[in-house]
């Protein structure tokens, strides 16, 4: 059975929404300065148009990411997880995203709660590990709601803490929080979440840790993840 093609129906290209979408999710960029961007490349849109196809296609295309490396993902990811949160303000309200990356800097999962307690951590690392397996050591803070809900799924064993140890994840906030300043931050917890989701995928795409490697394979990596891009949900 043949895959639908998402795009079906739309006047504009996929190349066209493939573009504005990346423009969006991987920058610190408003609807506006999309729509700017695009305008100086020839494409007439209103940022209006930039938000619905963000919305629509945005979830979309980091399925299909996260499809496509979560099979290797699982393979590699679970020597070292790290994981941490941070608050966030909803409609002047705190609530909390609980993030894990594994010892590359790929985002494993992301998740919004209203609560910063055990029941929490417990959801967020079920989830976890539901995904992608148990690893073989998880780097926290010293919270103990961590440890509680380790020693409620039978892994006190794997959890680590130290003063710097968890620095990987920590930097790894950064990028969503320059986002978060951009969008004026977050209006629905819904929101959040799946702008959350969405831009962990891409990021894990277009990341190819610069600062580890050489140029000659940076030049490599960059333009195949941008093909890879190109060709999500290609017919």
């Amino acid at each position: 059975m043949s895959k639908s093609n998402p795009f079906k129906g739309f006047h504009s290209s996929p190349e066209v929404i493939r573009l504005a979408v990346m423009l969006y999710v991987r920058f610190p960029l408003s609807l506006r300065n999309v729509e700017d961007l695009l305008h100086e490349r020839g494409i007439d849109i209103s940022h209006e148009t930039v938000r619905f196809w963000w919305n629509r296609f945005g979830p979309i295309l980091a399925a299909e990411i996260r499809r496509k490396r979560v099979d290797r993902m699982r393979a590699f990811s679970n020597w070292r997880w790290h994981v941490d949160e941070v608050f966030v303000k909803i409609n002047g309200e705190r609530h909390y995203l609980w993030r894990a990356v594994d010892h590359e800097g790929e985002v494993l999962e992301a998740v919004v709660t209203k609560r910063r307690n055990k029941k929490a951590a417990l959801k967020f690392l079920r989830k976890l590990m539901g995904r992608y397996g148990r690893p073989l050591e998880i780097v926290t803070d010293r919270f103990p709601s961590y440890r509680a809900a380790l020693r409620e799924l039978g892994g006190s064993d794997l959890q680590s803490t130290g003063r710097w140890l968890n620095n990987r994840v920590e930097n790894s906030h950064l990028p969503l929080r320059r986002r978060e300043r951009a969008m004026l931050r977050f209006r629905r917890m819904r929101s959040l979440q799946t702008f959350a989701a969405v831009h962990s995928s891409v990021h894990n795409l277009f990341n190819s840790e610069r600062h580890l490697h050489s140029r000659n394979n940076f030049k490599l990596s960059r333009p195949a993840a941008l093909k890879e891009w190109r060709q999500l949900c290609s017919a």
